[in-house]
């Protein structure tokens, strides 16, 4: 009825890592993505002949294609399989990452943050900080930020390994080398015009092959309170399917987390760092025709952000509810058992028929293809604008620059692999990210506000805040690592879970950095104001845009969020 393969059903009672056999239509439907994803940056290839071209897709976007493209750099196979292990891990918490954590963030950068971008004409966050602080400040971010997002890379390989190696039984190192090679071919060709209109496809491929999940399995439980009364009969909790009424206090949720953490960690500290800092998303809506069209583009996403829990939060839920097997931690995987991180194909096994499996993982191939492009583009932009032609090769030809853009492309690939395998360390695919997060993005989120926002903050009070704040986070987890028994005074209770440490590690390193930064800079002399002007709030004249009904201005559709969004919180108080 709910087509359940019991081939699957036997292989994996057996202990055996392969749960399904393709057959031919699924294998001409995967076939037939990576051939299209290879033309598509063959085709583009000659659209991608300057270095704005290769970079920032020559600023041509309309407001929806950057937007759709701001979502599905996001929208990768770390996000797919991610959440839905950390909701199995904790329950509907994990929403929180969707919902608080889009608005207002992803509005503020909309409506503030992006005419300082925009108008600049960076090509990279790392670009603005060197015209506010200037160079030293500017390498500091360059390098963490290539470091971070090899990092990132990393994560979208080994979350497609698992798919492989659980769902079909290839070899985990041979389904790494064929994914990343695909992407590797397709980025170099086109650059960011290939990654962004591969990103809109593969952001309708990921919701067409991920709804059969949610979809059935809803139908098996009898809809959402058929689901609530079965998590319930199985871990005796309703704290897995609320919001906020369980966030009263520390031990009365999966998480163990308090409500303070949710909002000023995740939707302070992280939310805002990660949307309007991190250039692997900023990149996309700065690749737009006009001022208009950019700050309109991270407002559209976040409507689809704000829906995308249909995909990601429900497996994780139904997997509580339906799998008759517990699944564990990463780091404690044996023969036979499965982790938290093998939720999505697990449930994709489980419910997934002949075609419409190869439709499925055709959607987990596009989700990792669509998050190691964001990165590895990203990468190769700061790399090369940021590092490379500052401080090792300056006035080269335009071409010269372009050429280093695709062997970096490359390059970050292979560097990528290499780090692909760091996760196993941890409990989780998202468990990993957050840390990251909270190492490089929280922190620089600090400085870029100040930069933006406080004609007073000087090069060096920019430069040391940064610094101390990474350096601050970096601390912490080592701290926690080697004395477990300190995580009460990092995340405020021994009853806290990795993803509550990150939460409260981060908003520590942002309040450390922003610290730090005033403290330099009442001290230090700031930069003369025809030097800040297009880049402090003070000393800016944003463009006057065209008159127009109100219904179609930026911030009408900012709003529109915040009703949705306040909606939302309501129906799963």
């Amino acid at each position: 009825m709910f087509l359940i393969n019991i081939a699957a059903a036997a292989a994996l009672w057996s202990g055996s890592s392969r749960l399904i056999t393709l057959a031919p239509s699924d294998l001409l439907i995967i076939a037939l993505y990576f051939a299209m994803v290879l033309g598509i940056g063959v085709y583009l290839r000659s659209y991608a002949k300057t270095s704005n071209d290769f970079f920032m897709a020559g600023r041509e976007m309309s407001a929806w294609v950057a937007g759709l493209s701001f979502l599905s750099a996001n929208l990768g196979a770390l996000e797919l399989m991610g959440w839905a292990a950390s909701t199995y891990q904790y329950g509907i918490l994990a929403a929180h990452f969707y919902w608080i954590a889009a608005f207002p963030s992803m509005v503020f950068l909309g409506l503030v943050m992006m005419p300082f971008y925009y108008i600049s004409k960076t090509h990279s966050v790392p670009g603005y900080l060197k015209l506010r602080y200037g160079e030293a400040t500017r390498a500091l971010s360059g390098i963490s930020f290539a470091f971070m997002t090899i990092l990132m890379s990393g994560i979208n390989m080994y979350a497609m390994a698992l798919v492989m190696k659980v769902v079909l039984g290839w070899n985990i190192h041979f389904s790494i080398w064929v994914s990343s090679l695909t992407v590797a071919v397709y980025v170099a060709l086109g650059g960011l015009y290939s990654a962004i209109f591969n990103e809109v496809l593969q952001f309708f491929l990921i919701w067409l092959g991920a709804l059969i999940i949610p979809v059935l399995g809803l139908i098996e439980v009898g809809g959402w309170s058929g689901l609530v009364k079965k998590i319930y009969e199985r871990v005796h909790s309703n704290d897995y399917v609320h919001l906020w009424s369980t966030l009263g206090t520390f031990s009365g949720n999966p998480m163990g987390v308090h409500w303070t953490g949710i909002v000023f960690g995740l939707g302070g500290a992280i939310a805002f760092g990660y949307w309007t800092t991190d250039f692997l998303v900023v990149q996309r809506a700065m690749a737009a025709k006009d001022l208009r069209s950019a700050q309109l583009a991270p407002i559209i996403a976040a409507y689809f952000k704000m829906v995308v829990p249909l995909i990601v939060i429900l497996p994780g839920l139904l997997a509580l509810a339906v799998l008759p097997y517990k699944l564990v931690p990463e780091s404690a995987v044996r023969p036979g058992l499965h982790s938290y991180n093998e939720v999505l194909p697990l449930m994709l096994a489980r419910y997934a028929g002949p075609g419409v499996l190869g439709l499925g993982i055709t959607a987990l191939i596009a989700g990792f293809m669509s998050g190691m492009a964001g990165n590895v583009s990203a990468f190769a932009t700061v790399w090369t604008y940021d590092i490379y032609q500052p401080y090792m090769r300056k006035h080269q030809s335009d071409d010269h620059y372009v050429r280093v853009g695709r062997w970096c492309t490359i390059i970050g690939v292979f560097l990528s692999i290499a780090t692909a395998y760091f996760v196993t360390q941890f409990q989780s695919i998202m468990d990993y990210m957050q840390a990251l997060v909270s190492f490089f993005i929280a922190p620089l989120f600090g400085t870029v506000l100040l930069g933006m926002l406080w004609k007073r903050t000087t090069p060096k009070g920019g430069f040391w805040g940064l610094l101390t704040g990474t350096l601050s986070s970096v601390a912490m987890f080592a701290a926690v690592r080697a004395h477990p028994a300190w995580l009460r005074y990092v995340a405020l209770s021994p009853d806290a879970r990795d993803m509550a440490e990150n939460l409260y590690r981060a908003l520590w390193s942002w309040l450390i950095c922003v610290l730090v930064t005033i403290v330099v800079s009442l001290f230090t002399a700031p930069k003369p104001k025809e030097h800040l002007t297009g880049l402090v709030w003070a000393y800016t004249e944003l463009p006057t845009s065209e008159p127009m009904p109100f219904w179609k201005k930026p911030i009408f559709w900012g709003a529109g969020v915040a009703v949705f969004f306040a909606i939302l919180q309501w129906i799963f108080w």
